[in-house]
């Protein structure tokens, strides 16, 4: 007879906290293509103050925003600020990666099903917040990133 084990992976996810500024956002590691050191951008002067340029990674030149100015805050480069690249899920092809500023490394976190939420006042990008740990993280509104880069047309 063989016992049959609980699947650990159908109630734990692993996500990852991304310090910013000004609140920590939460992740799911899929969302995540990887970690580089900050670099600035290269922008035009006519963008929209949340747009921070392109960076180079991987031989590609992608959109580097600050999650922080697009919810109306200023933008932050702390002295640890790294740059989290992004896979875009929206399937747009012009925009298969963007880039966030945070201020630090992002932190490995187990996310169970029965993620608590906490009523907090959210920005539009921001979807959620839920208590992990002793802190509380906020759920972007990835699509709504890609969203504010295509209507500004800074995709491609």
């Amino acid at each position: 007879m063989h016992e049959r084990r609980h699947n650990p992976r159908t109630s734990q996810l692993t996500g990852l906290l991304l310090p910013l500024a000004d609140r920590n956002l939460i992740l799911p590691n899929v969302a995540v293509a990887e970690l580089i050191d900050y670099q600035a951008g290269a922008f035009d002067l006519d963008t929209p103050p949340w747009y921070l340029g392109r960076v180079t990674w991987r031989e590609r030149q992608i959109p580097l925003l600050s999650f922080e100015s697009a919810c109306g805050n200023r933008i932050v480069i702390g002295e640890r600020a790294r740059i989290v690249v992004l896979n875009a899920l929206g399937g747009l092809p012009q925009l298969r990666f963007m880039a966030l500023l945070v201020q630090g490394i992002p932190r490995s976190c187990k996310l169970d099903s029965q993620l608590s939420y906490v009523d907090v006042p959210l920005c539009a990008l921001e979807q959620a917040a839920v208590q992990v740990g002793d802190q509380v993280a906020k759920v972007p509104d990835l699509l709504g990133l890609e969203k504010l880069l295509v209507e500004a047309g800074l995709t491609g």
